[in-house]
């Protein structure tokens, strides 16, 4: 009776899912839906461990404060609640979750500020920054105005920042393999010893990566994951610990074996509501909170034509229920900041589920019941995040993938090719994604006054260039 009663229900669920989404008139069907969902979360499914590693700061061996658990926990429910709201709101199969290249921002930026400040608690005050730009970006998204932050920087620069903030991750994933290390010399060099486990792990989960994404294998990222994973623990079983390449490689050291599979989600006490508001909203910390802005601008605005444009929702050169697309943007980068995570926006690999034939909001559901049934798998994603060398070819392949962003550079005008140029290379010369960018920004008005073209400046880019200015010259001189 109880099966009967399961087959009689499947019609009127179908009919409902039917009237919420539209499939006949999307001219898709359920099942369609459901493996564009699989598919775009297989895709994005490395960022619910490559988060949690980088806000507490073990992919870096270091201790950003943050508990790596809860923010495992706050990575999943965040990346729930914001594709579903963009299902149910706009119904576009777009996923969100936090965004790569924020994350950094918010580990090797806003948190080192916050504490050269003064500020003891780091990583609240940078999540208070995220906080009030989630909810600046709710108001823009509201009251319409998303459209003068997004216009204020010239193409050139959106895709310079793009580009630069690649070159930054990459970098880092190549460093925290132990591949590019550091000499007195020459700053940095190649690392010799091609022997070294940490570094088999990563070439091998590099390549799977590289291969899996040039036969267009869904879930390359996570595939490439999974098989630097096997081989890590394979090693970590067979490996003399007495030698010295494999004693003194982190294999030895941080790779630790989960204890079981399956567990309770992680407790979000560490971080929930700890964000500092107050201190964000000091002056040496509003910067911050607009840089903030800008990325999630950017990243909202630049994903959504990318994905829309390619499952072809647009209309006139303009996207139906743009606002509603961007206020769950802004909704989750607000909740994910009280829970504890930094900005939530849409994810590019979003595009992998349109390809599979994703064109409703029953896709991004999918997404995000599979986020929530993620939080139960913590054991692993603890495992794999305790060893860098894993982690790191996700890291080095999505810098290439932001980096195609350099063809978008218009190379043949000198006023905005070498602001932009300024930025791409001074993201990850500097180590520092707010430095990169202060370059830019200062440069792009000036060379455009002087050059006797100011007007194609806006006048939103002389006020940050104005207050990046007094910032450098007042507050960040004073912090050494």
């Amino acid at each position: 009776m109880l099966e009967l009663g399961i087959w009689s229900f499947l019609p009127t669920l179908a009919a409902m899912l039917e009237r919420i989404f539209r499939l006949s008139e999307n001219q898709t069907t359920v099942r369609t839906e459901i493996l564009a969902g699989l598919t775009t979360f297989l895709t994005m499914a490395y960022i619910i461990v490559v988060q949690p590693a980088v806000l507490s700061g073990a992919m870096f061996g270091m201790k950003t404060g943050m508990d790596f658990g809860a923010v495992t926990t706050a990575t999943c429910l965040s990346a729930a609640l914001a594709t579903g709201l963009m299902a149910w709101l706009a119904r576009y199969p777009i996923a969100q979750a936090p965004g790569m290249g924020e994350n950094f921002f918010f580990v090797f930026t806003v948190i080192p500020a916050a504490t050269a400040a003064g500020f003891t608690n780091g990583w609240q005050v940078a999540l208070g920054c995220v906080f009030l730009s989630g909810v600046l970006f709710l108001l823009l998204s509201l009251v319409g105005l998303r459209e003068l932050i997004f216009n204020a920087v010239s193409p050139s620069m959106k895709n310079g920042i793009a580009a630069g903030i690649g070159l930054f991750i990459a970098f880092i994933g190549l460093q925290n393999a132990g591949v590019i290390i550091k000499d007195p010399g020459s700053a940095v060099k190649l690392n010799a010893h091609f022997a070294s486990p940490d570094l088999i792990v990563f070439f091998i989960g590099l390549l799977t990566i590289a291969v899996l994404h040039a036969r267009k294998i869904r879930g390359s990222i996570l595939w490439g994951i999974v098989a630097a994973t096997a081989l890590a623990i394979g090693l970590k079983q067979i490996l003399p610990a007495d030698s010295p390449l494999v004693a003194s490689a982190m294999l030895t050291k941080q790779f630790q074996f989960a204890t079981s599979v399956v567990s309770s989600p992680p407790s979000l006490e560490p971080t929930y509501l700890q964000m500092d508001i107050v201190h964000a909203l000091s002056p040496k910390m509003l910067p911050f909170v607009f840089v903030f802005l800008f990325m999630l601008t950017f990243d909202a605005i630049g994903t959504l034509i990318g994905v829309c444009e390619q499952a072809g929702f647009m209309r006139d050169n303009k996207l139906p229920r743009a606002k509603q697309a961007m206020v769950s943007d802004a909704v989750g980068t607000v909740a994910g900041a009280a829970l504890g995570t930094s900005t939530v926006t849409s994810f590019i690999e979003s595009a992998a589920g349109v390809e599979q034939g994703g064109r409703t909001g029953l896709t991004g559901v999918v997404v995000a019941i599979l986020f929530l049934l993620a939080m139960f798998f913590s054991p692993l994603i603890a495992m794999v995040g305790s060893y860098p060398p894993i982690t790191a070819p996700a890291l080095v392949i999505v810098g290439a993938m932001m980096l195609q962003n350099v063809t978008k550079i218009n190379w043949s005008d000198y006023t905005e090719m070498i602001p932009a140029f300024l930025t791409l290379i001074g993201i990850p010369l500097s180590y520092s994604i707010a430095d990169g960018l202060a370059l830019g920004f200062i440069s792009y008005p000036l060379i455009k006054f002087f050059s006797g073209r100011g007007r194609e400046a806006g006048w939103l880019t002389y006020v940050l260039a104005v207050v990046l200015v007094l910032y450098f010259v007042f507050v960040r001189s004073r912090m050494g």
